[in-house]
Formats: C-alpha cells, structure tokens, sequence
C-alpha cells in the first residue's frame, strides 16, 4: 500500500500544519479550500511558517524550496480524485464530515485511504456513509502539528490491518511517533488527559486549593511546564469545554463539565493565574489529580482502547510528561496506586476502580513498559528502538531489554534476518548522559563492558544484522549501527561520535569498529573532531553501505532482508562469522577457518536442498538443517 499523493482538506491552522509535515516529507501535497480567499490565507500560513524555520536556522533554505514546491492548492474537491491518503480537518460537525466523506467516496480511486483528525467524533460513523469502510481511519495529531511528534492512528472495527499499518508507516516518514488507539471517546491521549484538566476545575468547585496552588501542584506532580490552568488558557477553554462535553455524553457523568469550567466557557475570559499558593494544599491536589489519571489509563486499557505502552508514550511524547500514568504507577508501587484511585472514586459516584487495576495490585507487579520492541514475520525480525521521548538513548534499562531481544532473536528458527531501526526522528542519539552523570566510575565500567558485551552479542549472532538508520546515530548509537552487518541510512540522518566534546571518547566499540571500516585516519577524524557528517558523506567513506530516502529506508531494508531470508540460513550465518574473522587473522588463518565453516554447510539437509533445487530448476525450500 503505497502512498505518493496527499490531499488536506481544510486549511486552518491545523491543517496547515499537517499539509506541511506531509510535504516536508517529501508528499505531492494538495490543500482544499472553500474558495481562493481561505485558500490563500492557508498557503500563506505554511509559507510563513516555512520561513520561520529559515530565519531561525531550523530549515535551510533549499529544503524549504523543496517543501514548497510539493504544495498546491484548489477549490475543487474533484481535484483530489487522484490522491492516496485524504486528511480531513475541517469542523467538528458530525452531518458536514459524513457528508465530505461520501462525496470523497464518489471521487478518489478505490485504493485511497481517508482519515479524519477529530479528537471526539467517531470514525465509524464517518466511514459508514462511504463504500469504503475498511479504508477510513481516524490521524489525530496534536497542536501545533509541524512539532508536536505524537500521532494517534485511530482504528475502527472494521479498518484493515494493512491500512493500518500503511499509516503507521506515513506517520514514521512524517517524523511523528505513532500510537494505534482504538476508535472510541477520546482516543487514548485524550481520554485521561480531559480528565485531568476537568478535576483541577473540580478542586475549585469544591474549594480545595484556588488556581495558583492546583496549577503548581500540578506542574510539580507530574513535572511539567504548564499547570492544568495555565495549559487550559495557552489552548483555549472553549477546548477543554466541549471536549469535557463529549466525553461526558458517551461515557457518563463523571466526564461532565465542573461548574467552573463551565462557568469560565461561558464567561469567554481566560483563568486567573495570580494569586498565593498554599503549600498546605498542595499534596492533597497531586494526589487527587494522580487518582483520576490512573484510573482512567488504568479504564481505557481495560476497555483495549490503547496497549499500556502506546498509552504512556502519548503522555510522553504528546503531552510532555517526564512520566506518563503507568510509569508513575511504577514509580509509586501498584498499592500506593491503587489507594489514589479508590480516594478519587469515592470523590464521583459514577467513576469505579479498574478491575486491571486492582489485578495488577494483587499481584504486586509493575506495569511492563518496554523502550525495545521485536517483531517477527515472514522470517523477518524487527527491533525497534523505542524510547523516542528520550531520542532512544541508551541507558541500562535499553541495554537489558536489547541483549534479551538479541537473544530471543538468535533462538528463533523463525528468524532469519534482523532490521534495527529507531521510532521517531532518532536511530539512537547516544548514551542517557544524565543517567552517566550520576554514577560512580566503577558504575560506569560496569555499564560500559556490559555495553559492549550486547554490541558484540549483535555482531557475532550467526544471523545478519541490517541497520536502518532512520535519523541521528550518535555516540552510542552510531556503535551500534557500527556493530550491525549492513547499514542502510535515510538521506537526512546524522552520524558522528561527539563524546570527546564531553571529555571522553567513544568506549562501546566505536574507536575498533570505525577503524577496522573506514580504516584509521578517517576515524580519528570522525573521533576527534567531534561533528557529525550526513548520510551521504557517510557513504562516500564506507561508513554506510547507501543512503535512501526517508520514505524508502524501511522497505529497502525489508526487501534486502527478505532477499537473504531466502538464502540458506545455515549458509548465511557462517559466511557471516567467516567475514567477521577476516577483520581479525591473518589471511592463512582465515582461509582456514573459511574453510572450516564450509566444511560444516556440506552435509546439511539445507545444502542438499539447495543443490537438488538448483538441477530440478526450481526455488530452494531450506529448513535451516
């Protein structure tokens, strides 16, 4: 499911936003308008804001050309006919959407995906009026859309897996970080994250702290910026109102509006921040915002709305939370947890425990948050770096849950060819410093050789390792590209070791590795200088294999990866030990030890098949025996 041509429909200053993420990413990029006026208006908001990003040195000149150019504009639906994802972001009226879509369902060809940024309506009744609702999908992207990198791809029971997952993909190459939610009120961010706003209103309600304290309570508990006030006043009451107001009507009154919301919705003023904090106060207002999230999360992943680990990325990377619900559950201990959810429920009649909740208590486990995530199919197996709030920096935690994967990959007959990438705009962006900052030296000898001993368990498995380089690969990261077999890179990623700018110099294999690639003098320059050199450098010096395009870095990497999938597995795991050996003997005591490792291929069954295959003129089956 290829998708070459996106149109937007509706450009305000969402859809902008959204119409420029697409053709940064390199998207035909078409936006609808009404007519020439509000046309013209939205062009100018992604011309603007391209400009911004130049003056700023956030964008060069030549990639804001380019992004231009992938834009246009029109006034005619009909113009659309031709795109293969439409991205609706008009208003949240139920009639207006159902009816854009079912004209939309006359005019795209049979393959084009429809989706709709609502952040309340349900995409099912959308996709009803359309003879296509296996095809119709719910993006919500968060405010502003050109940088906030969260995206909820949201699925209802009827779209297919591979739309889905098309989606997913898009999203990647549009540098957001994708969480699949179920289509129901509120999604997964949203769902806990309304709440939250509602119940520091409610705390006015019930005068238990007044707005300075619940705001500092707030950004204090869950060590944010903005407090629930402070953030309702930066994205609009009306929001926070009508969105309170959806919820509600599909799930009940404890989603409804509290007095003071509704009494600020209708006064049009925004809240009054000023005011002395009592400090007294404030305990009781974390605990009670505390209560309410949890329970929620805890809610909407019984209810498999979202995963536990789509659910605390969102709050991760679209809120900014230094932790998101279930991480602070793990912080606090599931009892601890659990007694908040109660306190907030005997505060709402209508709002009750989470049977999960009160499971995960009884067993007095922590709620599994992994930063590295596999996937196996079709022989393939996928390693996602996964901690893209943090650029996938390595801490001990990564490095365990890597060296488990690695392990599990080497066992699985399945598994006949490896791709690490990186989720969001990093491949991994180096070591967790701060997490370094902390230890003692003996700490860090100890993380070090533990480090290495997991680069080195990638490079001497018997199967092959592809690293697609999705974004920056620095320090660390770029050691563990360096210890994969292959390295494919997206044109626009960043590779260099700039540890010696921190006052020390790379120590999981990066001063052998790049050495033993791009031979010494061009690694003591890539070492001691400190920068960083693009894809195509990197290339150009043997530092990757090639460079790709963004949107072609994955499925370059699947394809090779399924190419030798294909080949004798047996065959292929000694090929790779044998070539790892020449980097380190003589020649006689490699041609020695190549031999050796042939020897061992002739007399397996995959051998016999091969030969047999190759005579009988017809596709070998190997079993990997």
């Amino acid at each position: 499911m290829n998708i070459k041509k996106v149109g937007v429909i509706g450009c305000g200053l969402m859809g902008a936003g959204i119409a420029q993420v697409a053709a940064q990413a390199g998207y035909e990029t078409i936006v609808r308008e009404l007519n020439d006026e509000l046309l013209e208006k939205g062009l100018g908001r992604i011309r603007a804001f391209l400009d911004k990003g130049v003056a700023k040195k956030k964008m060069t000149q030549a990639r804001r050309d380019a992004t231009w150019a992938n834009v246009s504009g029109a006034t005619d639906l009909a113009d659309l006919a031709d795109c293969d994802l439409v991205i609706e972001v008009i208003i949240e009226n139920m009639e207006v959407k159902q009816g854009l879509f079912k004209e939309l369902d006359g005019l795209c060809h049979e393959g084009a995906i429809f989706a709709s940024n609502t952040s309340s309506l349900s995409i099912a009744q959308m996709a009803a009026v359309t003879n296509r609702p296996d095809r119709v999908a719910g993006l919500h992207y968060f405010f502003p859309a050109v940088i906030n990198q969260l995206l909820e791809v949201i699925a209802t029971d009827q779209t297919s897996p591979e739309v889905v997952e098309a989606l997913m993909a898009y999203a990647r190459v549009t540098g957001k970080v994708p969480i699949v939610a179920r289509d129901a009120p509120g999604f997964a961010v949203n769902r806990f994250f309304v709440p939250w706003l509602n119940e520091a209103a409610r705390m006015l309600d019930e005068d238990i702290a007044n707005v300075p304290t619940i705001d500092e309570a707030g950004r204090e508990t869950f060590r944010i910026g903005m407090g629930p006030f402070a953030l309702m006043n930066a994205t609009g009451i009306p929001i926070a109102y009508h969105s309170t107001s959806s919820l509600a009507q599909a799930l009940g009154e404890f989603y409804a509006p509290a007095d003071a919301l509704a009494a600020q919705f209708e006064s049009g003023e925004e809240w009054d921040l000023e005011g002395a904090v009592d400090e007294a106060a404030k305990a009781v207002v974390g605990e009670r915002l505390m209560g309410v999230v949890f329970g929620v999360a805890a809610q909407l992943v019984e209810e498999s709305v979202a995963t536990v680990e789509d659910t605390e990325r969102g709050a991760l990377v679209g809120l900014r939370w230094a932790r998101g619900p279930f991480g602070m559950m793990n912080d606090l201990g599931m009892d601890r947890a659990l007694e908040l959810v109660k306190q907030a429920a005997a505060h709402h009649d209508s709002f009750d425990v989470p049977e999960l909740l009160q499971k995960q208590a009884v067993a007095g486990q922590p709620w599994t948050l992994r930063d590295v995530r596999l996937e196996v199919k079709d022989g393939i197996a996928v390693i996602t770096m996964n901690r893209p709030e943090a650029l996938n920096a390595l801490n001990e935690k990564v490095l365990r849950e890597l060296k488990e994967i690695i392990a599990q990959v080497r066992d699985d007959p399945n598994a006949r060819a490896v791709i690490v990438t990186g989720e969001g705009p990093a491949f991994v962006a180096g070591a967790d410093i701060r997490a370094m900052m902390s230890k003692s030296q003996a700490e860090i000898r100890e993380f070090t050789e533990f480090g290495q001993g997991v680069l080195n368990d990638i490079e001497r498995m018997e199967k092959p390792v592809i690293a697609a380089i999705n974004g920056f690969a620095l320090g660390g990261g770029l050691e563990l590209a360096l210890a994969c077999d292959i390295r494919l890179a997206a044109t626009e990623a960043r590779m260099g070791f700039p540890e010696v700018g921190l006052g020390i110099f790379p120590g999981l294999g990066g001063t052998q590795r790049a050495t033993r690639l791009i031979g010494k003098g061009r690694a003591c320059e890539l070492i001691f200088a400190g920068g960083q050199i693009g894809a195509e450098e990197a290339e150009r010096i043997g530092l990757i294999n090639r460079a790709v395009p963004l949107q072609q870095l994955l499925p370059e990497a699947e394809r090779l990866a399924k190419r030798i999938a294909r080949q004798g597995p047996i065959a292929v795991g000694k090929a790779k030990t044998a070539i790892n050996q020449a980097l380190q003997m003589s020649l006689e005591d490699g041609l020695a030890a190549e031999l050796d490792g042939v020897m061992e291929t002739f007399g397996t069954e995959d051998q016999k098949e091969g030969m047999t295959a190759f005579v009988e003129r017809r596709r070998p089956e190997f079993k990997g025996q």
